[in-house]
């Protein structure tokens, strides 16, 4: 008797949570059918018995919400479903994902399954897609090398032009220094110059001073003879005294009057 209520009640509770699932999987198809996802996502959480029947609407309702990793999940443990359907879906969570790889195998598996244009045109897309990034890619690889061999030239640009400057300034201190030196010995030339002129100058007095006779200081005395000897000459010429003229003799011969002429 005892066993009969146990299997009874186990029955029953089984019965009830089949009904509360049950439910709960009308309310998430409710909400998920209200475009409320994510409301339909928690209803399905709280299922008491992961049903695999169930797992393809849940999946749905992770797609909806862009939770494209539990998508898979579900499609994955999903029972009851055309394999191509689930294989199409699991391409389309990986298209959005942009996996393009992994989203071309899936549509490849579901066209080998059964041929479908929705298939084939997203496989079309996906390998497109595929190529434009892989080009995009490319295009920013060589973008990023070109603006690093471009900021490379930038560099050097950049460090020419520093160097040209601390060579322009090198350069006119250089010229600075050369101008003061110039200035320096400029001045010194004048310098030397102005007083060769003077040395000159002084030579040339000299030589003015040497060739005038040196006037012989006398003294005195001798001022008084001289001015004595003067007027005494001044009074001889002033008395006429006669000139006395001898006449020539043969150096053999003397004269007849030699002895008997006087000076004076």
């Amino acid at each position: 008797m005892k066993k009969l209520y146990i299997i009874y009640m186990l029955i029953s509770i089984k019965i009830f949570a089949g009904l509360t699932d049950f439910k709960i999987i009308e309310d998430a198809k409710s909400t998920y059918s209200n475009q409320e996802y994510n409301k339909s996502i928690e209803l399905y959480k709280k299922l008491n018995q992961k049903v695999p029947e169930v797992s393809y609407d849940e999946a749905n309702a992770y797609y909806k919400a862009k939770d494209y990793d539990n998508a898979i999940k579900y499609y994955k443990e999903s029972k009851g479903i055309a394999q191509d359907r689930l294989l199409y879906n699991i391409g389309n969570s990986y298209f959005q994902e942009k996996k393009w790889d992994k989203a071309i195998e899936s549509y490849e598996k579901s066209l080998k399954i059964k041929d479908d244009e929705d298939t084939k045109y997203n496989l079309e897309l996906a390998k497109k897609m595929k190529k434009r990034e892989e080009e995009e890619k490319k295009k920013k690889k060589e973008q990023k090398k070109d603006k690093k061999q471009q900021d490379k030239k930038d560099k050097k640009k950049k460090d020419n032009k520093q160097q040209d400057k601390k060579d322009k300034k090198k350069k006119d201190n250089k010229d600075k220094k050369q101008d003061k030196n110039q200035q320096k010995d400029g001045k010194k030339d004048k310098e030397k110059k102005s007083q060769e002129n003077k040395d000159k100058k002084r030579e040339d007095k000299g030589s003015k001073q040497a060739s005038k006779p040196q006037e012989q200081k006398m003294t005195k005395e001798e001022k008084l003879n001289a001015k004595e000897l003067k007027r005494l000459l001044k009074k001889l010429n002033k008395d006429k005294m006669p000139t006395m003229m001898y006449r020539a003799n043969d150096n053999n011969k003397k004269s007849k009057r030699e002895d008997d002429v006087n000076p004076w």
